[in-house]
């Protein structure tokens, strides 16, 4: 039988100790409620379907989201872990007092509508009910938390949108190089130029290392990538170039970073370790020197993918390269200037006029 005793402010516990069962306790206003949920909470544990929810009822989102930033955001890939506790913050602070077994399917609608009325992106929100939906996973999998059900898994999410098919014109390439070049760090007009002429993402590139390059066979091997699957990216003549300048570099001895960066804080062992190098606010003040708008980092793989494809490199070749699974996504990046495709057809009437 429960335990039923009135604690000092006036409410009443209920306190189960079960051979085979780890001691359960829960306090109540009244001390029927407690009476009712002991003997309830028996004989669920006599008919061996008794699941705790107390963890889940006690533990707050915010609480939960930190502890998950603790303990699972370190094991993700490193753009991931620097993009994920802004994400937790924004979820903290619409739903962060919430209890965990308290947040509902309407709930997370809620806060999925009102993000997207905010003007956010569809990406966005998606991204951060992925966290949130990921959160439920492990809270249900790894932490104990019985009881529970994925409030994230039973709502709609927001369509991904349409890609964005922003390419280089004119003079932008030459104009965005010249800008680069000129600021005091030439690793910025390195990246720059790599991601032009390899298609690899950001994260690729600045996570580089030395023993990743083979200038002489021309190749570059990529072992951690976003979609988790290692490829051998080949190089042009101009990125062996860039390539070669950047090894040239005076660099410190303790990383084998290309793109090396400041040394990050003292470890327990009393070690530091060297960061990548922190580009994104000089790629900024490039793009507006540059006198160009609405340019995005990622657009440079969709212009380096899209040239790829109007080089006359076939699907399968191209997703070798960019590391595309799936050719529904390559094709989101290979919008194909008409102009060129009018040279194509041009060259394919002239071998059929040929022919006869």
């Amino acid at each position: 039988m429960a335990t039923i005793t009135k604690t000092p402010s006036g409410t009443w516990k209920a306190t189960i100790r079960r051979r085979g069962w780890p001691t359960q306790a829960k306090t109540f206003r009244l001390k029927k409620d407690a009476e009712d949920w002991g003997r309830r909470t028996e004989d669920e544990m006599i008919r061996g379907v008794y699941i705790a929810r107390a963890p889940g009822e006690r533990m707050t989102v915010a609480a939960a989201l930190n502890r998950y930033l603790v303990e699972v955001t370190p094991t993700k890939r490193p753009t991931t872990q620097a993009r994920e506790p802004g994400r937790a913050r924004q979820l903290i602070a619409s739903l962060g007092d919430y209890a965990m077994a308290a947040i509902t399917q309407e709930i997370v609608a809620r806060y999925r509508d009102e993000r997207l009325a905010e003007g956010k992106s569809n990406n966005t929100v998606r991204l951060e009910l992925a966290l949130l939906g990921h959160l439920y996973t492990v809270a249900i999998k790894e932490w104990g938390m019985g009881g529970l059900t994925n409030p994230v898994s039973q709502i709609r999410k927001p369509s991904p949108g349409a890609g964005r098919n922003r390419r280089l014109t004119g003079d932008e390439q030459a104009r965005l190089l010249a800008a680069c070049r000129k600021h005091s760090n030439p690793k910025l007009a390195w990246i720059v130029e790599l991601a032009i002429e390899t298609a690899m993402r950001a994260g690729e590139i600045e996570s580089l290392r030395r023993g990743q390059v083979d200038l002489n066979r021309r190749i570059i091997r990529l072992d951690e990538t976003k979609n988790g699957t290692a490829r051998t990216v080949p190089l042009t003549r101009r990125a062996v170039e860039v390539l070669r300048e950047v090894l040239d570099d005076v660099r410190p001895i303790d990383t084998d970073l290309l793109f090396w960066g400041e040394l990050g804080q003292r470890k327990a062992d009393g070690k530091r370790t060297r960061k990548p190098y922190v580009w994104r606010v000089s790629w900024a003040e490039a793009l507006e020197r540059a006198g160009i708008e609405g340019l995005h980092f990622h657009d440079l793989r969709h212009e380096a993918v899209s040239r790829l494809v109007e080089s006359g490199l076939g699907d399968q070749q191209v997703a070798a390269i960019s590391g595309h699974k799936s050719m529904q996504m390559l094709r989101r990046y290979t919008h194909l200037r008409a102009e060129d495709l009018v040279e194509v057809l041009d060259q394919i009437g002239e071998r059929r006029g040929s022919k006869k």
